[in-house]
């Protein structure tokens, strides 16, 4: 992977996390405060959908499989470090919604990460790195 996709893939998670973390700073007590099924409901999908994104991404920018699982964590780590720091401070980086609500917030989170990451790691063990080298 050359400097320029390693930085790109930084910079996209970067401001992947800023969309989606502005998105729910917004919309947050719609989706985890207003209900069990549309919590749930989103729980799911979004998961799925930031995954898709991502490795559509990956796709588009001809990344061998044996490096997804790097380039994923290029595009994860900085929403990640984000997110511990928002998580750390609630109420303040997200004062529309109940400090209660911060658990399912990084539950949500977790769960958005996990599956990403999950997929990416499966495709590159997949893989064959081809010899190895002393």
């Amino acid at each position: 992977m050359t400097t320029q996709s390693k930085l790109f893939f930084g910079l996209f998670g970067a401001a992947f996390w800023v969309v989606g973390t502005v998105w729910y700073a917004w919309r947050g007590p719609h989706v985890f405060e207003s209900g069990s099924l549309r919590y749930w409901i989103n729980f799911v999908i979004t998961p799925i959908v930031s995954a898709a994104i991502c490795i559509v991404l990956l796709k588009w920018r001809h990344v061998p499989a044996a490096d997804w699982a790097s380039a994923a964590l290029l595009i994860a780590l900085p929403g990640m470090f984000g997110e511990a720091v928002l998580l750390s401070d609630f109420a303040r980086f997200m004062p529309r919604m109940h400090l209660e609500t911060g658990g399912k917030y990084g539950a949500f989170l977790f769960a958005s990460y996990a599956l990403f990451l999950t997929i990416v790691e499966v495709v590159t063990l997949r893989t064959p790195h081809g010899p190895i080298k002393p």
